[in-house]
């Protein structure tokens, strides 16, 4: 498989984290939206909407979105619930991740951190995702009180997919020690075997 990817990409780092967790052997390739690489027209032949993570597969087809392709890997994997209502939470807290977590967490980094966004970052765009990203750090922290994880009783496609962004939320202006609980968890997450940084491409 190959995977075109970023390395400083929290979406990215979702399918390199869970294939290094399998042992799946893949081609890490860069591709940068910093240097417009994936806006190249040889790139969106490959992925229309110009984003990675982009995983082609063996026999050549493609698979986007990181959610997406967590999903793909972890089919009959121990990261994947069979328990139906479970495998329902896994999805739940993927929905959260994409529509409540990552739109303001990793947005208030990407701003804070990313040359080329600085000039988005207004004092309001700022404000409303420092606001909006401790709301879903406090949902999180509310369901982490009482559940090591977030779809059963071991790590998932959902704790990978929340764990990727959250864990560098303090780049962002986040304290995330306000959030005991969800920093119990990113240790639990950091101790599940396989465990590797988000500069590990294979």
């Amino acid at each position: 498989m190959i995977l075109y990817s970023m390395i400083d990409s929290g979406n990215c780092y979702k399918p390199r984290l869970l294939m290094a967790k399998l042992g799946l052997p893949v081609t890490t390739i860069e591709v940068s939206s910093h240097t417009g690489e994936t806006r190249k027209a040889d790139f969106v032949a490959k992925n229309p909407n110009a984003m990675v993570p982009l995983l082609e597969l063996d026999d050549g087809r493609r698979l986007a979105e990181s959610n997406a392709i967590l999903l793909y890997l972890a089919e009959g994997t121990r990261f994947l619930p069979t328990d139906k209502y479970e495998r329902g939470l896994a999805y739940q807290w993927l929905f959260f991740e994409q529509y409540s977590h990552e739109p303001y967490i990793a947005v208030r980094k990407a701003l804070l951190t990313f040359p080329e966004r600085a000039k988005e970052a207004t004092p309001e765009r700022l404000s409303v995702t420092l606001e909006r990203g401790n709301k879903a750090l406090g949902v999180m922290n509310g369901y982490l009180e009482n559940n090591a994880f977030f779809a059963g009783n071991a790590l998932s496609v959902a704790d990978i997919a929340l764990y990727a962004y959250t864990h560098t939320a303090e780049q962002g202006g986040f304290q995330l020690d306000a959030y005991p609980a969800v920093v119990a968890w990113l240790g639990r997450v950091e101790a599940d075997p396989g465990h590797v940084p988000i500069d590990w491409v294979g």
